[in-house]
């Protein structure tokens, strides 16, 4: 099994980290287009094997992509982060392109692979990676509910003082501001969230959640990347291990939830062929409010997407 990790910045690196520690493929490709960088940290994390035990051999490479040649999964994390009062959308222009030759190249060099893609605005580069490989929707899909679950399931397990290993949540909608928790499908060790916390405190954690990038922006002065980079690889291990985990993920939608033609933040199950299943919940009128006040939302940033391509046409 092969893996390939575009992009050597944090999250990149530390994606690649994770799956080389957990032994998730046999090579793992760091490629970055700044000279020596993915070289660098792929040897610094090879040299972590005979400390840590394990045998995926990471491998660095600047800008060839004959190097990532045949890979099965390969991530995208390319692009500009976002920086303290940037909106996610003052990013499209010059993450489009980004991963618009990101994309060309990878498919060019891994015509079979499934492609994942992290890189922010999350929903339009997701979309804007689709266009350009031109596959299977089902093998093209983003990572941003599995990090958004993470954070709305961290922040409960700090308040009731439990173990996240207990918490299951599904999130839905936009990578942003307009996601869509869901409490009525939040358990705690199978106890729903509500019998456990007041209303109150589970809105502010909800809306803590929905905020949560923006959170670590402010005090960073730079994105996340240890949860981003591990979520991706919880996400490239599901796939090589055909483990059919059921994840909320950033997929095409063609009728599902009466959504069609947009990336939007579904459950699926996920497995060796990529998206193996959507998964329709039986929502109630409030929750379809909010996903498709959400669905709304993420649109208009692809109708953006859309309009500089027929522009550049």
């Amino acid at each position: 099994m092969k893996v390939t990790v575009v992009g050597a910045g944090n999250v990149g690196a530390t994606c690649a980290d994770v799956l080389a520690h957990r032994e998730i493929a046999n090579e793992i490709v760091l490629l970055d287009i700044k000279e020596g960088v993915a070289e660098g940290k792929a040897l610094d994390i090879w040299q972590t094997a005979p400390i840590n035990l394990y045998d995926s051999r990471t491998v660095g490479s600047t800008n060839d992509y004959s190097k990532t040649a045949d890979s099965d999964v390969v991530v995208i994390t390319s692009g500009l982060p976002r920086k303290p009062g940037m909106s996610r959308d003052d990013l499209i222009a010059t993450n489009a392109g980004i991963v618009k030759t990101v994309t060309e190249n990878v498919v060019k060099y891994s015509p079979n692979a499934i492609i994942i893609v992290v890189s922010n605005p999350l929903d339009v580069m997701t979309y804007c990676a689709y266009l350009n490989a031109k596959i299977d929707s089902k093998r093209v899909f983003g990572m941003a509910g599995v990090l958004d679950t993470a954070r709305y399931r961290a922040f409960l397990a700090t308040e009731l003082n439990v173990s996240p290993k207990d918490i299951q949540a599904v999130l839905m909608g936009g990578h942003g501001d307009t996601m869509v928790p869901l409490p009525r499908y939040t358990t705690v060790a199978g106890i729903p969230v509500t019998e456990l916390i007041s209303e109150e405190k589970l809105n502010e954690i909800i809306e803590r959640t929905k905020f949560g990038g923006g959170e670590i922006v402010k005090l960073l002065g730079t994105s996340a990347w240890y949860a981003p980079g591990a979520a991706a690889a919880q996400m490239v291990e599901a796939i090589v291990r055909d483990q059919k985990r059921i994840f909320p993920v950033c997929a095409w939608l063609d009728g599902e939830y009466g959504m069609k033609e947009i990336f939007l933040g579904v459950p699926v199950v996920l497995g060796k062929n990529g998206i193996e299943k959507i998964i329709e919940l039986d929502l109630n009128d409030a929750e379809k409010a909010l996903l498709e006040e959400s669905a709304v939302a993420v649109k208009s940033v692809m109708a953006v997407l859309d309009t500089m391509n027929a522009t550049n046409a």
